[in-house]
């Protein structure tokens, strides 16, 4: 029978706001990995309650999954190490008053992150063009 093979532990938390001007938003993200092992890649979904416009710029390592959410690749991150903040620029399809954030990871690099509740996060965001924080 072989040895069970090492599972790597990282705990990956997001953090960084979000803010609502007239339909058009914009989403400040920073990656951490709080350790205690590196992760080799890992990726985010930013998941709108509303949906988004059709046409969209987004940054090169962003791309959309349906009508209401874009993955985006947060990259390798060391143990310890806050990566490279993200900014996700987005158009609403309608203009609402408020839409609800969920920032959830997609893809931790195959690490086990025992701390869900850091890279799990909801945000209410109104339509006031101030910046909520998560």
């Amino acid at each position: 029978m072989a040895a069970p093979v090492p599972v790597s532990e990282a705990d990956l938390a997001f953090h960084g706001t979000a803010s609502m001007d007239g339909g058009k938003v914009e989403v400040r993200l920073t990656p951490r990995n709080n350790g205690p092992d590196a992760v080799s890649d890992a990726s985010v979904r930013l998941r709108w309650s509303v949906p988004l416009a059709p046409a969209q710029q987004l940054p090169a390592r962003c791309a959309r999954e349906d009508e209401r959410t874009v993955l985006c690749g947060t990259g390798g991150l060391a143990a310890d190490t806050t990566g490279e903040q993200l900014r996700v620029a987005v158009r609403l399809e309608e203009q609402p008053s408020e839409f609800t954030l969920e920032i959830d990871t997609a893809w931790g690099g195959g690490v086990v992150d025992k701390d869900r509740s850091n890279d799990r996060l909801k945000v209410l965001v109104l339509d006031t063009g101030d910046a909520y924080a998560f």
